[in-house]
């Protein structure tokens, strides 16, 4: 009974002292957590400066300046040609609403009589002459009606549909409101890069509409010189021939003459 009694008392006093905390230090353990801490705040502080550079960032420049700056005060229209012509109101009304079929520009050229029934009549190289200056002239009524056409289209979209776009375009633009969104500006940037493309588009017509009219001049000049330089190379071949036909008929025409 002693004994057991005895052996309680020691498991007793183990369990005890088993309870006890015991402190532990490990240096590479705790070297290793400083560091770990150190990085997590070094990490916290760039996350930190970046949103506020991003915030800084996403402020529109209307929280520091006024918008209002960028917008023209007196921006040119459109101008009609206005007036009451007497002559020229379908052509007039062709450069400013446009003209598909160039009626209008018919209406006020000079016609050409149709010269079919007199080609067979002629030698090959007068018909070939002939067709050229017919040519020549349907190539610029092709091209001025094209350009009429393209210059009233282009008059019209411009004042009817273009700059309204362009108007509402700059109202949004200079919007001060706080709440507009990255996404909303870059749809305004989209809308400025549509119409952009629109005006670039234009101007393309019109250059195209200018080097057409530049080509007729061209070949109407280039008929101009090959008809002169024919004329040159037909007085060098012929001259002599000519000349002594002129001086025999002068010949002959004085020996015939008679006092009256």
């Amino acid at each position: 009974m002693r004994r057991t009694l005895i052996a309680l008392i020691v498991v007793f006093a183990v369990s005890r002292s088993l309870n006890a905390q015991i402190a532990v230090f490990d240096p590479a353990n705790t070297t290793r957590n400083t560091i770990s801490a150190a990085l997590e705040q070094v990490l916290f502080e760039t996350e930190r400066l970046q949103r506020k550079q991003i915030r800084r960032m996403a402020r529109r420049l209307s929280a520091f300046a006024d918008l209002q700056r960028f917008v023209l005060a007196d921006v040119p229209r459109w101008r009609t040609h206005g007036g009451d012509y007497l002559y020229a109101n379908g052509i007039n009304d062709a450069l400013i609403f446009g003209d598909p079929t160039g009626a209008a520009y018919l209406a006020v050229a000079h016609p050409v009589l149709s010269a079919r029934q007199f080609l067979g009549r002629l030698t090959p190289s007068a018909q070939l002459a002939l067709a050229s200056r017919l040519a020549t002239l349907e190539a610029a009524d092709a091209v001025e009606i094209s350009a009429i056409n393209d210059t009233g289209s282009l008059r019209l979209n411009g004042r009817k549909k273009e700059l309204p776009a362009i108007n509402a375009l700059e109202t949004q633009v200079v919007d001060s409101d706080a709440a507009q969104s990255a996404t909303a500006v870059l749809d305004k940037i989209s809308g400025a890069i549509l119409i952009g493309a629109r005006q670039r588009q234009a101007r393309s017509q019109l250059l195209t509409a200018v080097v057409e009219q530049l080509l007729v001049d061209s070949k109407r000049e280039r008929d101009v010189d090959a008809s002169a330089i024919n004329m040159q190379l037909v007085t060098w071949r012929d001259g002599s021939a000519a000349n002594e036909a002129f001086v025999a008929g002068t010949a002959d025409a004085l020996r015939a003459w008679r006092q009256p």
